[in-house]
């Protein structure tokens, strides 16, 4: 019985006749990646090298780290069923068209219709150092928790949400770009140049909100004796994420990551939800997942809606 040639054989055969290639590809395996995988992630690499032709073997370039972090955006979706935004989805089924993975996982999810505004590459700016705007609510100067930003408002107005939404659509693609060209949200990457560099190419600036952590009232005794500070982070007054850390940048890089892990859902919605600010309950724009919550919202350090609770000093 004649013997059955695999993709995987081919490939073997191939990377025999090509020995420079084959010791440089073997460098681009993840430590945790079994034999099945990096078989496929390598035939994945191989197969798109054509399509990036400033990609050289054991040389550095963006072209490179554009490949790689397509493959294991590939690899994730086929092991593991992660899902990604619909344009990266619909690339990375191109790319990967013809490759067979014996035994293919099975995973089931949902993909959207396809949108009718294509997701265009991330722009020239995210790799610019970003601007961040501390002291700033919308654009107006103030002190580190002031909040005089709009006067004799109760809150955000109805269709706030509405108004927003487009703005936070686009931020999404952007961030979702810029996640793939870094390999995935992860713990070591720098959250807040990330998400600064993706709020800056769609022309807006963040506003990051410091306050001592021994300046708010109502925590826990275990937390009330500690040093530190609370950052929250807000974009054209719509709340972001909330950290905590030992100095302003530690909270602030905190608080970045809080804000990226709402991009990791299939959208992200604006919404007007109740918080907590100054000891009482008030209404609040919020940048929001899919996820549900079991828990609430961490307590607001500003709030842009109301003129009057600025001569406040209480948190």
């Amino acid at each position: 019985m004649a013997k059955v040639t695999t993709e995987e054989d081919l490939v073997s055969e191939y990377l025999t006749q090509n020995r420079e290639l084959a010791q440089w590809v073997d460098t681009l395996r993840g430590y945790c990646e079994n034999n099945k995988q990096w078989f496929a992630r390598r035939e994945f690499i191989l197969k798109n090298m054509d399509a990036y032709p400033t990609v050289k073997p054991g040389v550095s370039s963006n072209s490179l780290d554009r490949l790689l972090s397509l493959s294991m955006v590939w690899a994730n979706h086929v092991f593991l069923g992660c899902s990604y935004p619909e344009a990266v989805m619909d690339k990375i089924t191109e790319m990967g068209e013809g490759i067979v993975v014996q035994d293919r996982p099975v995973h089931k999810t949902t993909r959207k219709e396809k949108s009718s505004t294509p997701l265009g590459a991330p722009d020239d700016s995210c790799a610019k150092r970003a601007r961040y705007a501390p002291n700033e609510t919308d654009g107006r100067p103030g002190g580190k928790t002031s909040t005089r930003t709009m006067s004799q408002k109760s809150g955000p107005a109805q269709q706030a949400p509405a108004e927003h939404q487009p703005f936070f659509n686009r931020l999404y693609k952007a961030v979702a770009w810029k996640l793939v060209s870094v390999g995935g949200f992860g713990p070591n990457l720098d959250h807040f140049e990330i998400l600064c560099s993706c709020v800056e190419s769609c022309k807006q600036t963040l506003t990051c909100v410091f306050v001592p952590l021994k300046d708010i009232v109502g925590l826990p005794a275990a937390r009330t004796q500690k040093e530190g500070h609370v950052c929250e982070i807000r974009c054209q007054t719509v709340y972001m994420g909330t950290g905590y850390g030992r100095d302003e940048a530690a909270a602030r890089a905190m608080a970045s990551k809080e804000a990226l892990k709402v991009f990791q859902g299939r959208k992200v919605t604006v919404k007007i939800a109740r918080r907590r600010y100054k000891g009482r309950e008030v209404e609040d724009l919020l940048l929001l997942d899919e996820q549900p919550r079991s828990q609430g919202f961490p307590p607001a350090l500003s709030y842009p809606f109301q003129d009057e609770c600025a001569g406040d000093g209480s948190l």
